[in-house]
């Protein structure tokens, strides 16, 4: 590979890497009730839980649903 062909491919991811930086993901979990926004550099940029689901008497099932959001999402 030669240097021209280096720096074209450099200057690619670069653009890529910028690209996904503005691109999101957005998804939902456990029926809606969790929704968790992630960018392509797999940020999560927010968490949206309906209060409906915040049951202090079973944290467990808001912290499942938390995780599998952002596991959709990344």
């Amino acid at each position: 590979m030669n240097q021209r062909m280096v720096r074209e491919l450099q200057n690619q991811m670069m653009k890529i890497q910028e690209q996904l930086e503005h691109e999101t993901v957005e998804v939902t979990a456990g029926g809606g009730a969790i929704t968790a926004v992630m960018n392509g550099h797999m940020k999560l940029l927010s968490i949206k839980i309906d209060p409906e689901v915040v049951d202090p008497e079973d944290v467990e099932t808001l912290e499942d649903l938390v995780v599998a959001a952002v596991n959709e999402a990344i």
